[in-house]
């Protein structure tokens, strides 16, 4: 059972639930977009960033929709085998409420322990006392993370390439995040000296092998030595559960807005004193295929939504404060990408936008204190991400290997899992500092099999089973807006032709 396998930890509020949700989409794919936004035009870009945040928040109430009927079978289950218990045969639980019109039931006494202690706690209180309460059958109380959900709703051979598909993104993401930051930390505290009356070209070429702290320490030992850092700072997270980062994550959200409204600020400062220098195409065909793949990675949220959802208190109004979650990112991208796009020339844009705000010869951004809390930017936003991501790859690696029956040993569930979730990506960054075609094929095929394909399929198999056990007429308050089954091909649809794009993309990109 999912309880058996990962902890849903302690509660939080909905607050609390959109701050997560917010920190974990807003990431690198932010501080990307505005480059991405320039090269395609920015009529193009305004449509497809609308389109793409539409179809994500879809894929999202997907999950949610099919973490309830993966609740829902779990009760099912218990509730049979307590019936076979004691009457000696289990029930069919459409049956049952083919006799009582209702979907909701108290639980008896003996209720099993896989339930969570607070609902426990609801079920078995007295009659009388008013902290009793009916439990609905689609509540999301049980954490069942995407690999267990696939396990209920998927053969075997949909089973094996769900986890194909997230185990490459989740390796992938943390080896980047952990060769991302150290190579933030390290360009921060290795400045090259820079002259305003130096055209470019002449400036110097920096290298793994060029000096950082004095001719002792290169570059490259200085980024081992930051990647070292941050293993042994934001490692032991993994060791816990996600509820143990809520400081940082409240910290690191507030920066977040900081550094958006700075950039925001600075971009809108140097436009209204004219010297502006962007003037963006409305449309560039050829670069609508890198601008899909940085939107795909912007808006990914799907993988960690169990590890973020259940906890939170009341869910009543769950797909409303995810789409005003979804709703405020879009504002923030577009606010971002357009004041960069109208403020810098398209080839002055750099692939990390903070880096624009760190020029010494502009008057407007050669503030120095901002200069470095900007660069430090990126290092915030990755760090309160590691965690996350390395909890949900580690409760789904510990339901890959689980089998009905078995409990791991403490050692084996408390030390050899989150070893083998952190381990591998910080040998991957230790070994090299490189990792585009890591991040290519992390962000294009496993990224849109992540947020298009696997929730999709999830959802179709969900109600599909749901009809079975529970009857047509059984109705789930966790159900997605997007209910009609043509919403379903529809994703499949977009996104196949997601990976043709960025299949093309790739194409052009190497010739």
């Amino acid at each position: 059972m999912a309880g058996d396998i990962t902890e849903t930890g302690s509660l939080y509020s909905p607050f609390m639930g959109l701050i997560y949700i917010f920190n974990l989409i807003v990431g690198t794919g932010a501080l990307t977009m505005p480059k991405a936004f320039g090269a395609a035009g920015w009529l193009i870009s305004l449509v497809l960033i609308i389109l793409l945040g539409f179809f994500s928040f879809m894929t999202t109430t997907f999950v949610v929709e099919t973490m309830s009927v993966a609740n829902a079978r779990l009760r099912w289950k218990t509730r049979e085998k307590q019936n076979e218990r004691v009457h000696g045969t289990p029930y069919s639980y459409y049956e049952r409420m083919k006799k009582d019109d209702a979907h909701t039931e108290d639980v008896i006494e003996d209720e099993e322990e896989n339930q969570s202690e607070e609902e426990r706690r609801a079920l078995l209180a007295p009659v009388n006392d008013p902290k009793r309460r009916r439990v609905d059958l689609y509540d999301i109380t049980e954490r069942v993370e995407m690999g267990q959900m696939a396990s209920m709703f998927f053969n075997k051979i949909g089973w094996y390439l769900f986890y194909l598909c997230i185990v490459i993104y989740l390796y992938g993401d943390l080896a980047i995040y952990a060769a991302a930051v150290p190579k933030s930390l390290r360009d921060i505290t290795c400045p090259v000296n820079i002259t305003c009356n130096v055209k470019p070209s002449k400036q110097i070429n920096l290298t793994n092998s060029s000096p950082c702290w004095g001719t002792a320490v290169n570059r490259q030992n200085a980024y081992r030595v930051y990647l070292g850092a941050f293993s042994l700072l934001l490692g032991p997270f993994v060791f816990f559960n996600v509820q143990k980062t809520k400081y940082l994550q409240l910290l690191t959200s507030l920066m977040r807005w900081v550094a958006f409204t700075i950039m925001i600020i600075l971009a809108m400062t140097r436009i209204t004193h004219g010297k502006g220098e962007g003037h963006p195409v409305m449309e560039s065909i050829t670069s609508v295929p890198n601008l899909f793949g940085v939107c795909v990675y912007s808006f990914m949220c799907q993988h960690s939504l169990p590890s973020l959802v259940t906890p939170i208190k009341n869910k009543r109004h769950l797909s409303l404060l995810v789409f005003f979650d979804f709703l405020v990112i879009l504002i923030f991208y577009l606010v971002l990408s357009f004041t960069g796009i109208f403020c810098f020339k398209n080839k002055d844009i750099k692939d990390i936008y903070t880096l624009n705000f760190m020029d010494k010869c502009d008057p407007i951004t050669s503030a120095k204190e901002i200069g470095y809390f900007l660069g430090l930017f990126p290092v915030f936003t990755l760090s309160t991400n590691f965690p996350i991501i390395a909890i949900t790859l580690r409760n789904n690696l510990k339901t890959l290997f689980h089998r009905d029956g078995y409990t791991y040993p403490w050692i084996i569930d408390r030390i050899f899992f989150p070893l083998l979730t952190i381990v591998p990506p910080i040998a991957v960054a230790f070994g090299t500092d490189d990792l585009e075609f890591l991040v290519g094929v992390t962000g294009s095929y496993a990224g849109a099999g992540i947020q298009y394909l696997i929730p999709a399929f999830l959802v179709y198999s969900a109600r599909k089973e749901q009809r079975i056990l529970f009857g047509p007429g059984s109705i789930n308050k966790h159900t997605s807006p997007f209910r009609h089954t043509f919403w379903v091909y529809f994703v499949l649809i977009w996104g196949t032709l997601s990976v043709i794009f960025v299949t093309v993309n790739h194409i052009l990109t190497k010739s």
